[in-house]
Parts: structure tokens; sequence; C-alpha cells
């Protein structure tokens, strides 16, 4: 296992460090000038040396991406073109918000999506399975964006018991209305998310019920509560993990959706932001902070898909 960690650590390094190359090379090795695309086709020629000082273009490529690797190593992302403050505070401030909405939803996509596919398996054929399957392929066909219209149409405009957009800390406005902000935006996120997750351990869960060491189990008069929790739906979670993985690249994704357009003040909305003003040193360290969760995310499905697997011998082939 220890073996095993660590080249999934090493995987984990090597990746984060090709995409600070790729991240560098989209920004920088593109025909055009930075500091033109920044300040836009009316600047003069001063004020695009002035920027290029600033931002150091002149010197060598080497350089400049030594410069901006090593400065994320000390934890200094550079500063802001628009907001002239250090990127640092301002990502750390906007991943905080954004990971409020990501947490809740991944907690609720696991929880609720595990247990109702795990309902449908163990009733397969019966009403609650006919209804779930079929709200199932309703939730995964309607996209986000549909979502977020209806239910500020319906919840904001006409009922009026949720606020459409904004974010209200804690400190400012207490728990009741933090937590009405977001409410809306985490069901658009976990909707389709939910269904996706229940019907594939739906799937998984059938499969493994029908497996030679389950039938075994039920053989030897093992209650049929044990033969779920202990040998059924252990290996049936090892495909759910897999997938909750790559569902957390779809739900930074859709945080991005979401949070333009609640207003919600999260590194979404501020990656939005920092494409529509030309921020570069904002727009390359949020890129740098997305692809470190997403590869985060990866790296604690393959762990716990070892401990839901104990049978997977790593670090050394098996006998």
């Amino acid at each position: 296992m220890g073996a095993y960690l660590a080249q999934r650590l090493l995987a984990v390094i090597g990746v984060l460090w090709a995409m600070t190359i790729l991240i560098f090379g989209i920004v920088h090795l593109l025909p055009g000038n930075v500091a033109y695309m920044i300040l836009g086709e009316y600047a003069t020629a001063e004020a695009i040396a002035t920027l290029e000082q600033r931002l150091g273009l002149n010197d060598p490529l080497h350089v400049q991406y030594w410069r901006w690797f090593s400065g994320m190593l000390a934890g200094d992302f550079g500063e802001s073109l628009v907001m002239d403050r250090p990127v640092g505070p301002l990502i750390v401030e906007a991943l905080g918000r954004s990971a409020i909405l990501a947490s809740i939803s991944i907690v609720l996509v696991a929880v609720i999506g595990i247990a109702l596919g795990v309902h449908s398996a163990v009733h397969k054929g019966t009403i609650t399975d006919r209804v779930l399957t079929l709200g199932q392929y309703f939730f995964i066909a309607v996209p986000e964006f549909f979502w977020c219209i209806l239910l500020i149409i319906l919840f904001a405009a006409w009922l009026g018991w949720l606020p459409a957009t904004g974010y209200t800390p804690i400190a400012e406005g207490g728990v009741l209305r933090w937590a009405t902000h977001l409410i809306l935006p985490v069901f658009t996120l976990v909707s389709g998310l939910i269904a996706h997750i229940s019907r594939l351990t739906r799937s998984s869960m059938l499969e493994t019920l029908e497996s030679g060491y389950v039938l075994a189990a039920r053989a030897r008069g093992v209650p049929e509560g044990l033969v779920l929790r202990r040998h059924a739906l252990p290996n049936a979670l090892l495909p759910t993990v897999t997938v909750l993985a790559v569902d957390i690249g779809i739900l930074i994704g859709g945080i991005v959706v979401v949070e333009t357009v609640f207003a919600y003040p999260g590194l979404g909305r501020m990656l939005i932001f920092a494409i529509e003003h030309h921020d570069i040193p904002l727009l390359m360290a949020g890129m740098m902070v997305v692809t470190t969760v997403y590869t985060l995310a990866n790296l604690g499905a393959d762990l716990v898909y070892a401990m839901l697997n104990p049978r997977i011998r790593y670090g050394r082939s098996a006998a």
C-alpha cells in the first residue's frame, strides 16, 4: 500500500507539473502579444511596453516560466492586473466559497445517489424502482442551465421563498440567511449527478447480487441485511467511487455555470471574470487550482478504492 501511495503521489506531481507547462504555453506561446491581448487593440505602444516590462515579457520564455513556477511553489501567484491585488488571497477567498458548494454537493450526491441506487436494486421491478428509473433518466437529460432558470423563476420570482442571486457570510447574516443562498445552487449542481450515481449504483448492485459469493452467503443463512452491507455493497461501490471522482470534474465545470447564473462569488465566477478582463495572472492561478482539485480528487478515489477492495496488491505484481 505504501509503495502504491508513493507511486500515485509521484503521478500527481507529474500531472501538476505538466499542467504548469500547458497553462503557461497556452498563454505565452499562442500567436499574438500577451500585453496587446490584455490592453486591447487601441492600446498605445507606450502602454504596451510598460505592461511588457511589468509582466517581464521581454525575458526569455524559460526565464518567465521559472519565475512564475518558482513563485507558485513559494505561494506567490502574482498580482491581479485588474484589481491590483495579490492573486493568492483572491483565489483562497473564492475557493473557500466554492468549496462550500462543492463539499455539500458531493456529500449529497454520494449519500443520496448511493442510497437510491441500492434501494432500486434491492426492490427491482417494483413501482418505486420504476419511478426512480424514470426520474434518473429525466434528471440526467436536463441540462444544468435549465434548472438555474426554472428555480430562479419558481422559488425567487414567483414564490419569493429564496434569494435569486448573491451570497451572505454567516458572520453577517446568520446561518439561516447563509443557507438560503446555497439551496438553489446546490440543487442545480446535484440534480443530474445524483441521478447519474444512483443509476450506476443500481446496475452495479444488481450485478453484485447475482454473483457467486453473495449466493453462497445467502445459502449459509447469513441475514439479508448483513449480506447487503458486508458482501454486496462494498463490491458494488467500486465503480461508483471511480465515477464519483470523475463527477467532481463535472461538478467543477457545473460550478462555473451555476456561480455565474446565481452571481455566487466563487472560483468559477472569478475565472469568468479573469477571462472577460484578460487578467492573465488571475486566470493562470485559477486554472492551476482547478487542476489541483481535480487531481487530488482522483487520488482520493484511488485510496478509497484501495480500502474497499483489499484483494488488490499495490506496489507489486499479483502472485
